[in-house]
């Protein structure tokens, strides 16, 4: 047996240990990982959180048997040690096909709102992973064509054991796949940083000055960056329970202005990927992405859609000057002049003294415990 499924049965026997209620059967009554007084994510009613789902999911997210021919599992693209992202600037699929796109960190993704870079239509994690199991252009886990031999491989004794704790009495298929993957990865929350313990524990010392002055630049009108970084995730996509309005935001920063056609004005970002606009074939969407949350981006570089900014320091250069201009190459054109780019992304004045306690302030958003811990267990 596996360490990840030794480590699933003890999580699996804990929630026994735990339980609040004598006559609980399969399901346990899951407690999420988050600050007192914080909203709870929202959940789907036909998956509700449970610890053994938890466990069976991360069993699933780690074995390669997932894709068809048994070369990539979810970690292979979304590594702890990288908060749940990796070291490249697009991915490649289980059969070497370069993506288009960076893989996001999966951090708090339980609050996003909308998942994936550029789609508004895709709400919940349930449907979004079917998105890697089964899609054909790019192919990521490849499954499609597979389904029965890919099936017939989580029959195994162990499995069996984990998904009848998980979901008792019902077959192993996809769907129970699916939900036990969207149980896992929304646990997979992070609220232990050193600005938390600053912003909701009390600690002043938690953060260092520099820290401190980087977040005041960071929530003041000047830098804007708390306009599509806010709330307690850092992005302006969250949902929780307590929001009412569906917001689902995305933005164009002026990352790309290339000629798109014949016409000098015709430009914007290329072809390949132009963002939002895709899904909505909507001009104006041109080149619109969801702002991801900025917790543990110390560690999920390489930056933007497709990963294309190396550092954190070339970020905040690119949204002080306003967009990126790039004068030479395929993609040459100023982004300071897309037409569609965001208010927000109006430039900025910054010594270098302000960009070292900018970057401090975003160092300070790193939880430790998130990227090492080898096992994450909620707090009882």
């Amino acid at each position: 047996m596996n360490k990840f499924i030794k480590s699933a049965f003890l999580l699996v026997l804990s929630c026994f240990v735990l339980a609040c209620d004598s006559d609980k059967k399969a399901e346990s009554r899951y407690q999420w990982s988050i600050i007192d007084g914080f909203p709870k994510p929202q959940v789907p009613e036909n998956n509700p959180m449970s610890y053994e789902k938890v466990a069976l999911g991360r069993v699933l997210f780690f074995d390669k048997n997932l894709s068809a021919n048994q070369q990539q599992s979810c970690e292979s693209c979304h590594l702890q040690a990288f908060a749940f992202a990796e070291k490249r600037e697009i991915s490649v699929g289980s059969t070497g096909q370069e993506h288009r796109r960076n893989a996001p960190a999966l951090v708090n993704i339980a609050y996003n709102k909308t998942l994936t870079w550029a789609h508004d239509g895709i709400t919940t994690l349930e449907r979004q992973i079917l998105l890697p199991m089964f899609g054909e252009n790019p192919v990521e886990l490849g499954i499609t064509g597979h389904e029965t031999e890919v099936l017939a491989r989580f029959k195994t004794l162990e499995y069996q054991q984990l998904f009848n704790q998980a979901f008792p009495e019902k077959t192993i298929s996809f769907e129970l796949i699916v939900n036990a993957l969207a149980s896992y990865v929304r646990s997979l929350v992070s609220l232990n940083s050193p600005f938390d313990q600053y912003a909701y524990f009390g600690d002043d010392d938690a953060i260092s000055e520099s820290a401190i002055r980087g977040m005041n630049m960071f929530f003041s009108e000047r830098l804007e960056c708390h306009h599509c970084h806010g709330g307690f995730n850092f992005t302006q996509s969250t949902g929780h329970e307590q929001q009412l309005i569906d917001r689902r935001p995305f933005h164009n920063t002026g990352l790309y202005n290339v000629e798109l056609g014949g016409d000098k004005y015709d430009s914007g970002y290329p072809k390949k990927d132009n963002g939002l606009a895709e899904i909505s074939t909507l001009a104006k969407d041109n080149g619109r992405f969801r702002a991801p949350t900025l917790r543990n981006i110390e560690y999920s570089a390489p930056y933007m859609h497709d990963g294309s900014v190396a550092t954190l320091s070339e970020v905040i250069d690119i949204y002080a000057a306003g967009g990126r201009n790039i004068e030479y190459g395929e993609y040459k054109g100023d982004g300071r002049t897309n037409p569609l780019k965001s208010p927000f992304v109006k430039g900025f004045e910054i010594t270098v003294a302000e960009k070292e306690d900018l970057l401090a302030f975003l160092h300070t958003l790193t939880d430790k415990d998130f990227l090492n811990l080898p096992l994450r267990t909620p707090n009882h």
